[in-house]
């Protein structure tokens, strides 16, 4: 794992590359028609993933936990389902005839939440999957998406799939147990495919207005904690990747910059010409992840990132 050699200047998009183009849909309906696919929690990601099945001719199912969604999902779903993952009739009767299972589910709310509620969202919907797929018979590939931020504080060091996770942070005690529980399916027929992804950001994520709101302010830490980017495009292109080809295992999905904190604030700051961020270094830095995340091994099996080295 060696550094890469980043024009940190030119971080734009490469507009010719595009994951949701139609001309790849058309070719790729035929083939794909009629295929049953399960998306548990149409959240940022999860609506977006199905909203891309959709258009290539699966059958899709698209679960939320709240009613006032449904009408937004009957566009980009056959079968929107209300569905609460403590639930266990709930979930036996959304993937009862599914071949695919997605599950991409988060606290809902806008802010932090405790790590109570990170519990709450994660374990019963892993326990309850897990004991209904023991005993269904048509799914074949589950698709579980994590964080990179399991791997915790590394002290900005490189860390891979196979790098010890982080025990000590109530709020990655709660992921690495979600992701214990799903690895712990141990059905020959499934194939149970695990993606570690890093921060999150796209269309209406921009880190451009993210961190231009920040500009000038003071954030706690040093600034000097490495964390992982990852441009929703490239999830939805990740996750269709490992779809076809029936991956199974542990893959991180982040994109190759490696900056600090700092770094990136300063970069985004410096190119719309706004003040920089202060540091507080008398307290800690929100991120608990410190470390550079590794991503050869989803490269080796043959994906190429769409944003592999762009910030916007």
């Amino acid at each position: 794992m060696q550094n890469q050699n980043i024009d940190k200047q030119n971080l734009k998009p490469n507009n010719n590359i595009s994951s949701l183009s139609s001309e790849p849909i058309v070719k790729q309906n035929k083939e794909k028609r009629g295929k049953k696919v399960a998306v548990i929690g149409c959240g940022y990601v999860g609506k977006t993933v199905a909203s891309y099945w959709y258009q290539q001719g699966y059958i899709v199912t698209g679960t939320t936990t709240r009613e006032n969604k449904i009408s937004e999902l009957k566009n980009i779903a056959h079968n929107p389902v209300v569905m609460i993952g403590d639930n266990l009739k709930g979930v036996e009767k959304v993937i009862e005839t599914q071949e695919t299972i997605l599950v991409s589910i988060a606290p809902i709310s806008d802010r932090q939440v405790d790590a109570e509620v990170y519990a709450q969202t994660y374990i019963p919907t892993a326990k309850n999957l897990v004991t209904v797929l023991n005993n269904n018979s048509t799914v074949k590939q589950v698709i579980y998406l994590s964080s990179g931020s399991v791997y915790g504080d590394k002290k900005g060091e490189w860390v891979d799939e196979t790098s010890s996770l982080d025990t000590n942070s109530d709020y990655s005690k709660v992921l690495v147990e979600a992701e214990n529980i799903i690895l712990g399916l141990n059905k020959e027929d499934i194939k149970v495919c695990l993606l570690r992804l890093g921060g999150i950001y796209g269309p209406g994520r921009e880190l451009d207005k993210r961190i231009g709101r920040i500009a000038g302010k003071t954030l706690p830490g040093n600034g000097e904690s490495r964390v992982s980017w990852i441009h929703l495009e490239d999830i939805v292109q990740g996750i269709e990747f490992v779809h076809e080809k029936g991956c199974h295992g542990i893959y991180n999905l982040v994109n190759d910059l490696k900056l600090s904190s700092k770094e990136l604030c300063d970069l985004i700051c410096e190119r719309q010409q706004l003040d920089r961020v202060s540091w507080d270094t008398n307290k800690p830095a929100f991120s608990t992840l410190n470390a550079q995340v590794d991503n050869s091994k989803i490269k080796k099996e043959g994906y190429q990132f769409i944003y592999a080295d762009t910030i916007i």
